[in-house]
């Protein structure tokens, strides 16, 4: 049985394949930049098929030949940020809250990872239970470059990366391969980019496991893992700037990680730093509500404005951050980032009981 509805905008569309419910996101001209009407669309449908015993597993993919999805509609939150900010918190709210349910999603979840997967689209993808890489994938959180934090869960699956790989990942917002993703542990499985259809329609009548079998392949290498050696001894501080201080000292390509590290917000670098380190024995919803805590105080300050207007609006690629170095960002500037929201925090419904 095939059949394909749409949510009440045409962004995202919804099929019946078999026993396979597919979500495609259909934004391709944005690479299918979330919208708040995704989010619900999404939420929606995925809590629908979660009681219909007609569904047996769900396939995420996104329209088009750029990628999955390349992160929250950043233009759209800019443009928020100018009238106040008002559309914004409620998106990150319900953005967070889908994040949550797929991660603890009853039946397989199926996120092909193809192309572009960046911020947001890996909140959409890496939390599910079955994350398919390809040669074209280039993932990552490079909220850095834009005077943001990590979010969606994203400190979280960067804490747990081997080492420090994941705080070389964070600090430096580096796109990374299937390879890259694979050892970090933002996917599972490499699937050459040609055979994802053969994939999707197996997993129409087979079990994922089955499916994914018949279709992966091993991955390259991955350079991250090479360098694991001075990426686990630089980042292993729990300071930015003893962090450079190390990678100048080491040379190479850990000199160029400092000075791409050094060309993101400082404030930012901090905060993500400080991130990391505090979802270190977190689960995923109480590491969702720290992250939210971050992005309100992030969406209050300069440096995210600024950003998204260097990188994206005016494309000058030249970001006035504030404060401009490392080395002006004190202590209790990173620390009043993470302080209580009061009425405002965000809950959600699981609790680290559940996986006890």
């Amino acid at each position: 049985m095939t059949e394909q509805t749409e949510g009440p905008t045409d962004e995202v569309l919804f099929d019946r394949r078999g026993h396979l419910g597919v979500i495609t996101l259909n934004r391709p001209k944005a690479v299918n930049a979330l919208t708040a009407g995704m989010v619900a669309d999404m939420t929606e449908r995925l809590a629908v098929w979660e009681n219909d015993e007609g569904v047996a597993a769900v396939l995420v993919q996104g329209a088009g030949e750029r990628g999955l999805c390349a992160g929250g509609d950043i233009v759209a939150i800019y443009r928020d940020i100018l009238a106040g900010g008002a559309k914004t918190v409620p998106f990150w709210e319900a953005e967070y809250r889908l994040n949550s349910f797929i991660a603890r999603y009853p039946k397989p979840y199926v996120a092909l990872m193809d192309g572009l997967v960046l911020g947001g689209g890996v909140g959409i993808s890496a939390h599910g239970s079955v994350r398919v890489v390809t040669e074209r994938t280039r993932t990552g959180m490079p909220e850095t470059t834009i005077g943001f934090v990590p979010d969606v869960g994203g400190t979280l699956l960067l804490a747990r990366a081997p080492g420090e790989a994941g705080t070389h990942a964070a600090l430096t917002g580096a796109h990374l391969d299937a390879a890259d993703a694979l050892f970090l542990g933002l996917a599972d499985h490499f699937v050459p980019s040609a055979m994802l259809p053969g994939l999707a329609a197996a997993l129409e009548n087979e079990t994922p496991a089955d499916a994914v079998a018949r279709f992966c392949e091993q991955a390259p290498s991955s350079a991250l893992e090479a360098q694991r050696d001075w990426i686990d001894s630089c980042y292993a501080a729990d300071d930015a700037e003893e962090i450079l201080r190390r990678l100048r000292v080491t040379g190479g390509e850990a000199a160029k990680a400092a000075d791409t590290i050094e060309s993101k917000a400082p404030t930012s670098v901090k905060v993500a730093l400080a991130s990391l380190r505090r979802a270190r024995g977190l689960g995923l919803d109480e590491t969702l509500a720290q992250e939210y805590r971050v992005a309100l105080r992030s969406l209050a300050g300069p440096d995210f404005r600024e950003g998204i207007r260097a990188q994206v609006v005016d494309k000058d690629r030249n970001p006035q951050w504030r404060p401009r170095v490392l080395s002006e960002v004190q202590a209790h500037d990173v620390e009043r980032y993470f302080s209580p929201l009061g009425k405002r925090e965000l809950v959600l419904l699981e609790r680290e009981s559940d996986h006890a």
